[in-house]
Parts: structure tokens; C-alpha cells; sequence
């Protein structure tokens, strides 16, 4: 078959430049690709016109095709060289892994955002869009329902990677400072849902009765992973900048949770689920600090208003993401934070599992006292 006229290919090399909106979109680089919200991300900026080029970073392969993929932990500094050419850096690679050593943890969290942030102002990359969590504005009992975006950050470092993520906070909030012409963009989602997301909150409704802490007043908010992406794309493709917030609309109160899960209370008073909940998480018999209790006895609800301002709307409802939690957890057993097994489960018993981890908690302490009087 002969080649086509030059002047036929350059008149359709014209035409084909100047309808293809792709052209004139950032490229976009997303660390942390290859799993959860950043592999569903990085399927749709792939996918999308407004989009360039995708260049997908994390320490093994995804699954999209069509994004350039470079294999490296994010904590590496050659990551500058793989940034260069892009105008916007996604950073998803974040553990918050339950069962992940806390110093662990840390170390990879803070690191590899330094590095990031450090490489992207050395790359010319224009824009950093991090992800942490509604969780930094703390959980308690005086918040406003709901917080805007601009309330004080008042968590504290005592909940299952909360300390990592306020430091993260910190450092995009220098970020500009120390690499002017730089901006940063924060994305703070409520309760995550979907995609497999697990936490000491996703976990509670694995639980056979719903802890409740007498006194308390609970009001929950979820993000579905999808919503959480759409907002990012919002923040990508500079249609939204600053500190953001992302949720459902409204929040939906402990009796609606009770109502809508068919899963029943258990109510303690406060000294007794706070102090059982630090020993066992002290003695390693559940992988969430007490802290993490905080945050289903007192509101952190958000408003979204700066992502709704700019047109942003959620798909789902507090109902909707609540029903494919629930769905996603079902024939799980947790206590405590804890997953058992089946056998251990049937064979505990609902309240049963419970009393007998708040009981061994007790023999614990009461063994150490002895100790001590020897």
C-alpha cells in the first residue's frame, strides 16, 4: 500500500492536533499507582481527553496500560528524573495499613512525601495535590457540624497514622515557602470507602455490636473512593486549589447507622471503653491505639463547600456508601479492632469476644500489680 500524499498527511496531522483536546492537557504524574485509589485514579486520567500523558510511579506494576510506568519506592531521590516533564504530581503512596509497624509507617509516610514534594519543586512540576484526611480536624465534642475547611486542624497524634498525616499537613503548608512557584493542593476525604479500603473505622462495622461510648455524640460522614477521585481530577486539572474537604452530603446519626445496618449497640461508659482499648492495644491484642475511639464517639463532619463552589457534586449518599460498606464486610468478625477467624468467632460468640478481650485486658493488669508487689 503506498504512503499518502505529504500534503494529505500534513493536513491530517494538522486536523488531528487541533481536535484532540489530550494535545493541550498537563501531563500528570501519580505516585502510589498500582493499588486502591491510586490505581482507580490512574485509570481515569488515562482514560480521559483533558489529559496528556500519565506517568504512574509505585514499587511494582499496575494494571493500566496506558500510563508510563516507572518502578521505585518514593522515598528514592532519582524519582526527580522520572517527575521531569510533568506539570502535576498526584501523591496517593501513603501506608495506613493497621498492622503496619507505627515507626514503619512513619518513616515511609513523611520520608516519602518530603522526597516527593523535594523532587516535584526540582522537576518544575507546577502543582502537588496530596491526599491525607478529614481525620486532622480531630474528633470532639465541640466541632461544628460541619467543619469548614478553613477550622483548625485539632487532632492529635493518637489515632492509627493521624500523627503522619498532620505532619504531612505541615510540610505541604511550607512546601510553597521553601520551593516558590510550587503550589499544593490538599485533599482531606471523609470515612473512605470502597476499593477494598481498610480501617480501624471500615472495621467497626465488621464488628457484631456497635461499640458506643455513653455520653457521646457520633455523626457520620462518608467519601466513596470514586467521589474521592472525582475531587481529585477537580484539583489535577485546576479547577479547585487549596485545602479541600470531600464527603457525602449531610451525616447521618448513630441511631440512622443502628437503623440502617440492623446492627445492634453495645454501650460502655467512657473510662471503661477508653482504658480497655488503650491496654489492649498496650499489651498488642488489637492493632488500634485508643485514639482511633475518638473518632466514632464525637463529629468530624465536613462541608466540601470550596469543591461544591466549584461545581463539584458526590455521586453518592451517606445511605449508599454505608450499604456497600456493609456489603464489602459482610462475613467478617472483628473485635476490638482484631480480625478473627471464623472458628475463633463462632466459637467466641458476639458479646462474648468482646468480654473475653476486655476480661484478658483485666488479668493483665491485675498480673502486672502483682508483679509489682513481689
Amino acid at each position: 500500500m503506498s504512503s499518502p500524499d505529504p500534503q494529505v498527511r500534513a493536513a491530517r496531522n494538522q486536523s488531528t492536533s487541533s481536535a484532540s483536546p489530550a494535545a493541550r492537557g498537563p501531563v500528570v504524574a501519580v505516585t502510589g499507582a498500582a493499588y486502591g485509589v491510586g490505581a482507580l485514579l490512574t485509570e481515569q486520567l488515562a482514560a480521559s481527553d483533558k489529559v496528556k500523558q500519565v506517568v504512574a510511579i509505585d514499587e511494582r506494576r499496575g494494571e493500566c496500560a496506558s500510563a508510563q510506568w516507572h518502578i521505585l519506592d518514593v522515598r528514592d531521590p532519582a524519582i526527580a528524573d522520572k517527575l521531569r516533564g510533568a506539570d502535576v504530581v498526584v501523591h496517593l503512596a501513603l501506608d495506613l495499613d493497621l498492622e503496619t509497624d507505627a515507626a514503619a509507617r512513619t518513616a515511609y509516610n513523611v520520608r516519602g512525601t518530603q522526597t516527593v514534594l523535594t523532587a516535584a519543586a526540582a522537576a518544575g512540576v507546577h502543582r502537588v495535590v496530596l491526599c491525607t484526611s478529614a481525620m486532622v480536624y480531630g474528633a470532639l465534642p465541640d466541632n461544628e457540624l460541619p467543619l469548614s475547611e478553613d477550622a483548625e486542624l485539632r487532632a492529635t497524634a493518637e489515632a492509627t497514622g493521624v500523627g503522619d498525616l498532620l505532619e504531612i499537613e505541615r510540610l505541604a503548608r511550607r512546601a510553597p515557602r521553601a520551593h516558590p512557584g510550587l503550589n499544593v493542593t490538599v485533599v482531606r476525604p471523609a470515612v473512605l470507602v470502597g476499593g477494598g479500603t481498610d480501617t480501624a473505622l471500615t472495621r467497626y462495622f465488621e464488628s457484631p455490636r456497635l461499640l458506643v461510648v455513653a455520653g457521646s455524640r457520633p455523626a457520620w460522614q462518608f467519601c466513596h473512593v470514586e467521589d474521592l477521585c472525582s475531587a481529585l481530577v477537580y484539583a489535577v486539572l485546576e479547577k479547585v486549589d487549596g485545602e479541600l474537604t470531600v464527603g457525602c452530603d449531610g451525616w447521618l446519626e448513630q441511631e440512622e447507622v443502628e437503623e440502617l445496618s440492623g446492627i445492634r449497640r453495645m454501650e460502655l461508659p467512657s473510662a471503661v471503653a477508653l482504658g480497655a482499648a488503650a491496654r489492649l492495644h498496650r499489651i498488642g491484642l488489637t492493632p488500634s491505639p485508643a485514639g482511633d475511639l475518638a473518632y466514632t464517639m464525637y463529629p468530624w463532619v465536613v462541608s466540601g463547600s470550596r469543591l461544591h463552589d466549584a461545581g463539584w457534586r458526590p455521586q453518592y449518599t451517606n445511605e449508599e456508601v454505608l450499604a456497600e460498606l456493609l456489603e464489602e464486610v459482610a462475613g467478617r468478625h472483628t473485635v476490638a479492632g482484631r480480625r478473627l477467624g471464623r472458628k475463633d468467632a463462632t466459637a467466641a460468640g458476639a458479646a462474648g469476644a468482646t468480654v473475653a478481650l476486655l476480661g484478658a485486658a483485666a488479668v493483665v493488669r491485675r498480673a502486672r500489680k502483682a508483679r509489682r508487689r513481689i
